[in-house]
């Protein structure tokens, strides 16, 4: 059955991103440590453990503009990299962008369909294209914050980076109290990555 999860990596301190996020900083100034278990090499055989599974029980991702402007860059996606970082990217689900106004022009036009209707109707639009795979929110930090705060997700997965940045993008500031249930815990060398099951909203 489908499930919505909010999947986002996240410095002990409570950020997602550095400093200046932007599509010229698209972690921001100094936040590629908090996906350090993605992007270096070679990657602990349980984060490539963490990422394939998360890859292959995705049907569909939604994502804010904030983070399309940056995916869709020069610096961004291209045949090789993007949804699930270095899998396979012929068989990458469609990914649905949270937007007021979608772009004039898109790089890679075939992977991305525009949703004004907010984030409600972008995880409805998504649960119709995943069929029996799950929808992941991606990020950024407020569009999965506002699935949260909606009632929207079934499943959080923290990836926590052993880092303090000190300073950026912040995930928690709409969602307010919520129960979770701490469904695993999986330790390696770069992330501690931990699944909650979303129980009361």
């Amino acid at each position: 059955m489908s499930r919505v999860i909010a999947d986002i990596s996240m410095s002990i301190d409570g950020y997602v991103t550095g400093p200046d996020a932007g599509p010229a900083h698209g972690l921001g100034i100094g936040g590629e440590g908090i996906h350090a278990w993605v992007l270096e090499q070679p990657r602990s055989p349980i984060d490539d453990e963490v990422l394939a599974r998360a890859f292959e029980s995705t049907g569909a991702v939604v994502l804010g503009r904030r983070l399309f402007d940056v995916v869709d860059g020069p610096d961004g996606w291209n045949d090789d990299i993007g949804y699930g970082y270095d899998q396979d990217q012929s068989v990458a689900p469609p990914c649905f962008v949270v937007t007021h106004e979608p772009p004039e022009k898109v790089r890679l036009a075939s992977r991305f369909r525009f949703v004004p209707g907010g984030v409600s109707e972008a995880v409805r639009l998504a649960g119709e294209a995943a069929g029996d795979k799950n929808v992941v929110v991606m990020g950024g930090a407020n569009v999965v914050d506002q699935c949260l705060a909606a009632g929207l997700v079934d499943e959080l997965h923290i990836h926590f980076s052993p880092l303090l940045m000190g300073a950026g993008t912040r995930l928690f500031t709409l969602a307010g109290k919520m129960a979770l249930v701490q469904r695993e815990v999986i330790h390696s060398p770069r992330a501690t990555h931990v699944t909650y099951d979303v129980v009361d909203q």
